[in-house]
């Protein structure tokens, strides 16, 4: 660049950043709005962007290294993002790939020459009831064949944006088509429950808590036995109390929507369909705890519905639902933001996310001190997920014991799940905790399963013999998530998926999840050549322990679980693969020589 690039550059950077006031807490939507604007984030935007702020640059690199939809390298006017969850796989993406790379001229991981796209495969973009699915320029793409994958890239590459693509291939159901969302998505509600999806008057909630104590609202919710949704099931109203009684001037609330489990979609329909319940049970909340302060983190790949709720928020500031004394009440000024991600599976975790919320990378923290003590900027914060809040909003509308008549002991209430795979009717369905799985597939048309992963990759996988337990935290408890697997299917094919997600998606910071992950990996590839023995099995099995038991945070502490419940649950899958061998190496000669062959150009002679 010439000096008066450089000067120029500077300053529209310096813009950029204005617009976010130049928080340092803002250093994520500072570097978003740059990778927007030029396509990359180069290390001459990361110093300029590190003097805007008043930040040191390695604060800059380590975000835009971090976050998988920021990148240091240029990338196409149209980046293309194919989803890679098992579920894409079964329903066709591998041909679908094949179509993009026809298409564009160019491999996944590359950019073509004209600037105009780049192909990358990307975890789970939140659509695995509508598979093969991917992001084309930020805007989701669903139900792709190697046709409209083909389409789409002759269609951009005449002039055609990826909105009148969308425009063209019709609008999904209900707020999908909203002139604010503009989406080709579906909700795919096939069941509405009388909770979430019931009858309900805007407002209802908030009001009727404001004219309660705070004491009294954190009491109703314990009378309800709600327990968090994100899957790990700790009591609503205990943490609302933790964080109300932990001493400081500022107390902060947020709703985590960074929904990144593969096979989980709840939280995209409940963001179209019902914002305004989940801003209702975040503002109760804020009564009930003494906060003035909602932070919602959208993951990236649901920032097409950004707009929209921005909308929705604005619409409740003007009826009086948010904002300076909320519902009439005098004293209680309450306002939501909406905190933009950027691609990283590790922010569901409360401490990452909080991290992520603060411009730093999404990396977890050591607890004690937990979030609730000592969170946001070192403020009491509490976080509870989409599906928590918006329950919790109808607990206080309707009343806790109301709420605890439905379910199963101390499971109550109804439970979002996305079911998707081998079904007829993939989608999201209000059912009762406490239903058994073998009825949830009956339900979806599944009554052939072979298998049923509950719970996403972290989760439990399943046989037919199981399938009688029951959906709940005293049994089966899942974020929401089931995957169903018919008996032509492949099981070591999916745990080699999941393992490879989970070795991805480590943020690295300790060991025995960032190198333990990479091991169980290759174990499985070990095992699917055809070079598996006992020793491995045994292996793997002491080494998914250790890696549960060591790991800091729960994505580690769950990493294994693939592999674990498989090996407990379906042995005899991986006693078929396995050789009596004591020990194998899974060294490929032939392999290994064809592929330094490819790399170097030569061509092998054999004697």
């Amino acid at each position: 660049m010439t000096a008066m690039d450089t000067k120029t550059l500077a300053g529209e950077i310096k813009a950029i950043a204005n617009t976010e006031d130049n928080r340092r807490t803002r250093l994520i939507n500072v570097v978003r709005k740059v990778q927007l604007s030029y396509g990359h984030v180069s290390q001459e935007m990361v110093g300029m962007i590190a003097e805007a702020l008043g930040i040191e640059r390695v604060e800059v690199e380590g975000v835009v290294s971090f976050y998988h939809f920021l990148s240091g390298k240029p990338v196409g006017r149209f980046p293309v993002y194919l989803n890679t969850s098992a579920v894409s796989e079964m329903m066709g993406m591998s041909e679908v790939a094949d179509a993009f790379e026809k298409a564009a001229g160019i491999r996944f991981g590359e950019t073509s020459g004209d600037g105009l796209f780049s192909l990358q495969y990307t975890s789970c973009i939140g659509m695995n009831d509508q598979e093969p699915a991917a992001l084309v320029g930020g805007v989701p793409f669903t139900s792709l064949t190697a046709e409209r994958a083909t389409e789409i890239i002759t269609a951009l590459k005449s002039g055609n944006t990826p909105a009148e693509l969308v425009e063209k291939y019709g609008y999904g159901d209900g707020n999908n088509a909203n002139e604010l969302v503009r989406s080709m998505v579906n909700n795919n509600l096939r069941k509405r429950g009388d909770i979430l999806f019931g009858e309900r008057e805007n407002g209802a909630a908030i009001r009727k808590a404001v004219a309660m104590t705070p004491d009294e609202v954190i009491t109703e919710v314990k009378t309800s036995k709600l327990r968090g949704r994100g899957g790990a099931g700790f009591p609503t109203g205990m943490k609302w109390d933790f964080c109300r009684r932990a001493e400081s001037e500022k107390h902060f609330v947020f709703c985590n929507a960074d929904e990144g489990e593969p096979g989980t979609f709840t939280n995209r329909v409940m963001l179209t369909e019902i914002p305004d319940l989940v801003f209702e049970g975040m503002t109760v909340a804020g009564y009930a705890i003494g906060s003035h302060k909602g932070i919602l983190y959208l993951r990236e790949e649901y920032i097409y519905l950004l707009e929209y709720l921005e909308d929705v928020l604005e619409k409740r500031r003007q009826a009086g639902l948010l904002g300076k004394a909320v519902a009439g009440r005098k004293g209680f000024d309450f306002d939501i933001r909406i905190q933009p991600g950027a691609g990283a599976y590790i922010c569901g975790e409360e401490s990452a996310l909080i991290n992520s919320s603060e411009g730093k990378r999404g990396e977890p923290r050591d607890r004690p001190p937990f979030p609730v003590v000592s969170g946001y900027m070192g403020h009491p914060t509490l976080v509870n997920n989409v599906e928590t809040l918006a329950a919790a909003a109808r607990v206080i509308e309707q009343g806790g014991e109301w709420f605890a008549s439905y379910g199963s002991g101390e499971s109550s209430g109804t439970k979002l799940l996305s079911i998707s795979g081998d079904c007829q009717k993939p989608g999201v369905y209000e059912l009762p905790m406490g239903m058994t799985v073998r009825v949830a597939l009956q339900v979806v048309g599944a009554q052939d399963a072979a298998a049923v992963q509950v719970g996403g990759p972290s989760g439990t996988f399943i046989g037919e013999e199981h399938f009688d337990r029951k959906i709940c935290y005293d049994d089966l408890g899942t974020g929401g998530a089931m995957m169903v697997f018919g008996p032509r299917r492949d099981i070591l094919e999916t745990v080699l998926n999941f393992a490879r997600f989970f070795e991805d998606e480590s943020c690295g910071w300790c060991v025995p999840c960032r190198v333990g992950t990479g091991l169980m990996h290759a174990k499985i590839k070990k095992i699917m050549a055809g070079n598996g023995t006992r020793t491995d099995l045994e292996e793997m099995e002491s080494w998914g322990r250790s890696i549960a038991a060591a790991s800091r945070c729960g994505l580690g502490q769950s990493a294994a679980n693939p592999e674990l419940t498989t090996l407990a649950n379906f042995r005899k899958v991986y006693e078929e693969r396995i050789k009596e061998d004591e020990y194998l190496t899974g060294f490929d000669l032939e392999r290994a020589v064809e592929d330094a062959c490819e790399a170097t150009g030569r061509t092998a002679i054999h004697e």
